[in-house]
Protein backbone atom coordinates (compact mmCIF):
# COMPACT_ATOMS: atom_id res chain seq x y z
CA UNK A 1 0.00 0.00 0.00
CA UNK A 2 1.32 3.44 -0.88
CA UNK A 3 1.94 5.87 1.98
CA UNK A 4 -0.53 8.38 0.54
CA UNK A 5 -3.24 5.73 0.48
CA UNK A 6 -2.44 4.81 4.07
CA UNK A 7 -2.76 8.44 5.19
CA UNK A 8 -6.15 8.72 3.47
CA UNK A 9 -7.38 5.58 5.22
CA UNK A 10 -6.19 6.73 8.64
CA UNK A 11 -7.77 10.16 8.14
CA UNK A 12 -11.17 8.43 8.17
CA UNK A 13 -10.43 6.82 11.51
CA UNK A 14 -8.59 9.44 13.58
CA UNK A 15 -8.50 13.24 13.83
CA UNK A 16 -6.19 14.96 11.35
CA UNK A 17 -2.62 15.53 12.64
CA UNK A 18 -0.38 17.89 10.69
CA UNK A 19 2.77 16.73 12.49
CA UNK A 20 1.99 13.05 11.78
CA UNK A 21 1.47 13.79 8.10
CA UNK A 22 4.62 15.91 7.96
CA UNK A 23 6.75 12.95 9.07
CA UNK A 24 5.75 10.70 6.20
CA UNK A 25 8.49 9.79 3.75
CA UNK A 26 6.54 11.17 0.80
CA UNK A 27 6.12 14.54 2.52
CA UNK A 28 9.88 14.79 3.09
CA UNK A 29 10.73 13.77 -0.48
CA UNK A 30 8.22 16.24 -1.92
CA UNK A 31 9.17 19.15 0.34
CA UNK A 32 10.51 22.36 -1.19
CA UNK A 33 13.73 24.02 -0.07
CA UNK A 34 12.14 27.31 -1.12
CA UNK A 35 9.80 26.99 1.87
CA UNK A 36 12.73 27.34 4.29
CA UNK A 37 13.30 30.79 5.79
CA UNK A 38 16.60 32.37 4.80
CA UNK A 39 17.52 32.96 8.44
CA UNK A 40 16.97 30.58 11.35
CA UNK A 41 13.84 31.39 13.38
CA UNK A 42 14.45 32.77 16.85
CA UNK A 43 12.21 30.08 18.37
CA UNK A 44 12.72 26.39 17.67
CA UNK A 45 9.79 24.31 16.44
CA UNK A 46 8.40 21.39 18.43
CA UNK A 47 8.33 18.98 15.50
CA UNK A 48 10.82 18.10 12.75
CA UNK A 49 10.34 20.04 9.51
CA UNK A 50 10.24 17.85 6.36
CA UNK A 51 12.03 20.52 4.31
CA UNK A 52 14.81 20.80 6.89
CA UNK A 53 15.26 17.02 6.81
CA UNK A 54 15.64 17.25 3.05
CA UNK A 55 18.04 20.18 3.30
CA UNK A 56 20.20 18.36 5.86
CA UNK A 57 20.43 15.24 3.68
CA UNK A 58 21.38 17.24 0.59
CA UNK A 59 24.03 19.18 2.51
CA UNK A 60 25.40 15.90 3.86
CA UNK A 61 25.58 14.47 0.34
CA UNK A 62 27.43 17.58 -0.84
CA UNK A 63 30.17 17.26 1.78
CA UNK A 64 28.92 20.03 4.08
CA UNK A 65 27.89 17.96 7.08
CA UNK A 66 25.02 19.21 9.26
CA UNK A 67 25.99 16.63 11.86
CA UNK A 68 22.93 14.72 13.04
CA UNK A 69 20.00 14.85 10.62
CA UNK A 70 17.09 15.67 12.93
CA UNK A 71 14.73 17.95 11.00
CA UNK A 72 15.38 21.01 13.17
CA UNK A 73 16.72 24.35 11.92
CA UNK A 74 19.56 24.50 14.43
CA UNK A 75 22.96 26.16 14.47
CA UNK A 76 24.64 23.18 12.80
CA UNK A 77 22.38 23.65 9.77
CA UNK A 78 23.48 27.28 9.41
CA UNK A 79 27.11 26.16 9.81
CA UNK A 80 26.65 23.55 7.11
CA UNK A 81 25.11 26.10 4.73
CA UNK A 82 28.04 28.48 5.34
CA UNK A 83 30.44 25.60 4.79
CA UNK A 84 28.71 24.67 1.55
CA UNK A 85 28.90 28.29 0.42
CA UNK A 86 32.63 28.40 1.19
CA UNK A 87 33.17 25.14 -0.71
CA UNK A 88 31.42 26.68 -3.73
CA UNK A 89 33.14 30.06 -3.38
CA UNK A 90 29.92 31.86 -2.49
CA UNK A 91 29.47 34.52 0.15
CA UNK A 92 29.41 32.45 3.34
CA UNK A 93 26.50 33.98 5.25
CA UNK A 94 24.90 30.68 6.29
CA UNK A 95 21.52 31.64 4.85
CA UNK A 96 19.26 29.59 2.60
CA UNK A 97 18.88 31.30 -0.77
CA UNK A 98 18.68 30.59 -4.51
CA UNK A 99 22.47 30.32 -4.87
CA UNK A 100 22.43 27.50 -2.33
CA UNK A 101 19.21 25.72 -3.24
CA UNK A 102 19.92 25.76 -6.98
CA UNK A 103 23.15 23.86 -6.32
CA UNK A 104 21.55 21.46 -3.84
CA UNK A 105 18.07 20.77 -5.16
CA UNK A 106 17.87 17.23 -6.49
CA UNK A 107 15.04 15.02 -7.68
CA UNK A 108 16.62 12.00 -6.00
CA UNK A 109 14.52 10.88 -2.98
CA UNK A 110 16.13 11.57 0.37
CA UNK A 111 14.04 8.97 2.24
CA UNK A 112 13.78 5.36 1.12
CA UNK A 113 12.74 1.98 2.51
CA UNK A 114 15.19 -0.31 4.29
CA UNK A 115 14.71 -3.90 5.50
CA UNK A 116 16.32 -4.68 8.85
CA UNK A 117 18.79 -7.58 8.73
CA UNK A 118 20.11 -10.02 11.33
CA UNK A 119 23.44 -8.20 11.18
CA UNK A 120 21.70 -5.00 12.28
CA UNK A 121 20.64 -6.74 15.49
CA UNK A 122 24.04 -8.28 16.21
CA UNK A 123 26.62 -7.03 18.70
CA UNK A 124 24.22 -5.00 20.84
CA UNK A 125 24.77 -4.39 24.56
CA UNK A 126 22.25 -3.89 27.35
CA UNK A 127 23.44 -0.45 28.40
CA UNK A 128 26.42 1.89 28.54
CA UNK A 129 27.32 3.03 32.08
CA UNK A 130 28.46 6.59 32.70
CA UNK A 131 31.30 5.66 35.04
CA UNK A 132 34.59 4.85 33.29
CA UNK A 133 35.47 2.10 35.80
CA UNK A 134 32.21 0.34 34.91
CA UNK A 135 32.85 0.84 31.20
CA UNK A 136 36.25 -0.84 31.60
CA UNK A 137 34.54 -4.00 32.90
CA UNK A 138 32.52 -4.44 29.70
CA UNK A 139 33.51 -6.44 26.61
CA UNK A 140 32.28 -3.88 24.11
CA UNK A 141 31.00 -0.33 23.84
CA UNK A 142 28.39 -1.43 21.29
CA UNK A 143 25.04 0.04 20.35
CA UNK A 144 22.20 -0.48 22.81
CA UNK A 145 19.44 -1.01 20.23
CA UNK A 146 18.79 -1.60 16.55
CA UNK A 147 17.28 1.88 16.34
CA UNK A 148 20.45 3.49 17.71
CA UNK A 149 22.62 1.47 15.33
CA UNK A 150 20.56 2.33 12.25
CA UNK A 151 20.15 5.98 13.22
CA UNK A 152 23.93 6.33 13.22
CA UNK A 153 24.30 4.43 9.94
CA UNK A 154 21.88 6.84 8.27
CA UNK A 155 23.32 9.94 10.01
CA UNK A 156 20.00 10.52 11.79
CA UNK A 157 18.95 11.35 15.30
CA UNK A 158 17.34 8.32 16.89
CA UNK A 159 14.32 10.48 17.70
CA UNK A 160 13.74 11.33 14.03
CA UNK A 161 14.17 7.71 12.95
CA UNK A 162 11.63 6.58 15.51
CA UNK A 163 9.15 9.36 14.61
CA UNK A 164 9.42 8.42 10.96
CA UNK A 165 8.64 4.81 11.91
CA UNK A 166 6.06 5.14 14.67
CA UNK A 167 4.74 1.77 15.77
CA UNK A 168 7.67 -0.12 14.23
CA UNK A 169 9.56 -2.35 16.71
CA UNK A 170 12.71 -2.45 14.55
CA UNK A 171 12.72 -6.24 14.52
CA UNK A 172 14.70 -8.24 11.96
CA UNK A 173 12.77 -8.43 8.69
CA UNK A 174 10.76 -5.29 9.31
CA UNK A 175 10.78 -2.48 6.73
CA UNK A 176 11.57 1.02 7.91
CA UNK A 177 11.90 4.43 6.31
CA UNK A 178 15.29 6.13 6.63
CA UNK A 179 17.16 8.98 4.98
CA UNK A 180 19.87 8.23 2.42
CA UNK A 181 22.84 10.53 3.09
CA UNK A 182 24.99 9.23 0.27
CA UNK A 183 28.50 7.73 0.09
CA UNK A 184 31.50 9.08 1.98
CA UNK A 185 33.37 11.92 0.33
CA UNK A 186 36.49 10.93 -1.59
CA UNK A 187 39.76 12.81 -2.04
CA UNK A 188 43.16 13.44 -0.53
CA UNK A 189 43.23 15.92 2.33
CA UNK A 190 46.40 17.99 2.63
CA UNK A 191 45.38 20.38 5.41
CA UNK A 192 42.79 20.39 8.19
CA UNK A 193 41.58 23.49 9.98
CA UNK A 194 39.90 23.05 13.37
CA UNK A 195 38.13 26.28 14.26
CA UNK A 196 36.93 26.49 17.85
CA UNK A 197 35.24 29.87 17.44
CA UNK A 198 32.79 28.69 14.78
CA UNK A 199 32.81 25.02 15.83
CA UNK A 200 33.78 23.53 12.49
CA UNK A 201 36.48 21.48 10.84
CA UNK A 202 37.47 22.21 7.23
CA UNK A 203 39.36 19.67 5.11
CA UNK A 204 41.35 21.09 2.18
CA UNK A 205 42.96 19.37 -0.79
CA UNK A 206 46.34 20.17 -2.33
CA UNK A 207 44.80 22.99 -4.38
CA UNK A 208 43.58 24.70 -1.22
CA UNK A 209 39.92 23.88 -1.95
CA UNK A 210 37.65 22.80 0.90
CA UNK A 211 36.38 19.32 0.00
CA UNK A 212 34.53 18.62 3.26
CA UNK A 213 33.23 20.59 6.24
CA UNK A 214 32.08 19.18 9.58
CA UNK A 215 30.49 20.56 12.76
CA UNK A 216 32.84 19.96 15.68
CA UNK A 217 33.41 20.35 19.39
CA UNK A 218 36.93 21.77 19.72
CA UNK A 219 38.23 21.90 23.28
CA UNK A 220 36.71 23.87 26.15
CA UNK A 221 37.67 26.54 28.67
CA UNK A 222 38.61 23.84 31.20
CA UNK A 223 40.40 21.65 28.65
CA UNK A 224 41.58 23.80 25.74
CA UNK A 225 42.70 22.33 22.45
CA UNK A 226 46.30 22.74 21.28
CA UNK A 227 47.38 25.93 19.57
CA UNK A 228 49.09 26.39 16.25
CA UNK A 229 50.00 23.72 13.70
CA UNK A 230 50.41 20.00 14.22
CA UNK A 231 50.32 16.92 11.99
CA UNK A 232 48.40 13.69 11.61
CA UNK A 233 50.46 10.85 13.07
CA UNK A 234 48.18 7.94 12.17
CA UNK A 235 44.64 6.54 12.19
CA UNK A 236 43.17 3.88 14.47
CA UNK A 237 39.76 2.43 13.68
CA UNK A 238 37.58 1.01 16.46
CA UNK A 239 40.20 1.99 19.05
CA UNK A 240 40.26 0.99 22.68
CA UNK A 241 40.51 4.00 24.96
CA UNK A 242 43.20 4.35 27.61
CA UNK A 243 42.01 6.61 30.40
CA UNK A 244 44.84 8.21 32.36
CA UNK A 245 43.69 10.89 34.85
CA UNK A 246 47.25 12.20 35.20
CA UNK A 247 47.57 12.93 31.47
CA UNK A 248 44.00 13.60 30.37
CA UNK A 249 41.17 14.68 32.68
CA UNK A 250 39.42 13.44 35.81
CA UNK A 251 36.24 11.46 35.25
CA UNK A 252 34.12 10.99 38.33
CA UNK A 253 36.12 9.48 41.18
CA UNK A 254 38.39 7.45 38.93
CA UNK A 255 42.05 8.03 39.78
CA UNK A 256 43.60 4.96 38.14
CA UNK A 257 44.53 4.13 34.56
CA UNK A 258 41.69 2.26 32.83
CA UNK A 259 41.34 0.55 29.46
CA UNK A 260 37.89 0.95 27.95
CA UNK A 261 36.99 -1.51 25.17
CA UNK A 262 36.31 -0.55 21.59
CA UNK A 263 32.92 0.30 20.15
CA UNK A 264 30.83 3.17 18.77
CA UNK A 265 29.72 4.13 22.28
CA UNK A 266 33.27 4.36 23.58
CA UNK A 267 34.68 7.75 24.67
CA UNK A 268 36.30 8.37 21.26
CA UNK A 269 33.76 6.54 19.12
CA UNK A 270 34.72 4.49 16.08
CA UNK A 271 37.92 6.21 14.93
CA UNK A 272 40.92 8.08 16.34
CA UNK A 273 43.04 10.34 14.13
CA UNK A 274 46.22 10.65 16.17
CA UNK A 275 48.09 13.96 16.18
CA UNK A 276 51.76 14.68 16.78
CA UNK A 277 50.74 16.65 19.87
CA UNK A 278 50.74 13.91 22.58
CA UNK A 279 47.30 12.76 23.87
CA UNK A 280 45.40 14.86 21.30
CA UNK A 281 43.44 13.68 18.28
CA UNK A 282 40.40 14.05 16.06
CA UNK A 283 37.84 11.42 16.93
CA UNK A 284 34.24 10.23 16.98
CA UNK A 285 31.73 10.32 19.82
CA UNK A 286 29.06 8.26 21.58
CA UNK A 287 26.81 11.35 21.64
CA UNK A 288 26.40 12.67 18.08
CA UNK A 289 23.52 14.95 19.11
CA UNK A 290 25.96 16.98 21.23
CA UNK A 291 28.46 17.83 18.50
CA UNK A 292 28.86 21.59 18.19
CA UNK A 293 26.68 22.13 21.25
CA UNK A 294 29.32 21.77 23.95
CA UNK A 295 33.04 21.51 24.53
CA UNK A 296 35.42 18.57 24.45
CA UNK A 297 38.30 17.47 26.67
CA UNK A 298 40.73 19.24 24.36
CA UNK A 299 40.51 17.03 21.30
CA UNK A 300 38.46 17.63 18.14
CA UNK A 301 35.22 15.69 18.41
CA UNK A 302 33.07 14.83 15.37
CA UNK A 303 30.16 12.48 14.77
CA UNK A 304 31.40 8.94 14.16
CA UNK A 305 30.44 9.05 10.49
CA UNK A 306 32.17 12.38 9.89
CA UNK A 307 35.32 11.22 11.70
CA UNK A 308 35.33 8.02 9.64
CA UNK A 309 34.93 9.98 6.40
CA UNK A 310 37.77 12.34 7.31
CA UNK A 311 39.98 9.42 8.39
CA UNK A 312 39.55 7.89 4.94
CA UNK A 313 41.01 11.00 3.31
CA UNK A 314 44.08 11.62 5.48
CA UNK A 315 47.56 10.17 5.74
CA UNK A 316 50.40 10.74 8.22
CA UNK A 317 51.91 14.17 7.72
CA UNK A 318 48.67 16.02 6.95
CA UNK A 319 48.82 19.43 8.62
CA UNK A 320 46.23 20.22 11.30
CA UNK A 321 45.88 23.89 12.16
CA UNK A 322 43.97 25.03 15.24
CA UNK A 323 42.15 28.36 15.07
CA UNK A 324 41.05 29.30 18.58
Amino acid sequence: MKTSALITTLALLVPFSASAQALQAEAINASSLASIAATRPATATDDPDPAIVRLQVLLDRAGASPGVIDGFYGENVSKAIAGFEAMNRLSADGKVGPDVTSRLDSKTPVVESYVITAEDAAGLVDHIPDDYAEKAKMESMGYTSVAEKLAERFHMSQALLEKLNEGNDFAVGKTIQAVVPGPAMQGQVKRIEANKKIGQVFAYNEDGKAIAVYPASVGSDENPSPKGMHKVKGVARMPVYRYDPDKNFKQGKNDKVLTIPKGPNGPVGTVWIDLTEPTYGIHGTPEPDMIGKGGSHGCVRLTNWDAEELAGMVKPGVVVEFEN
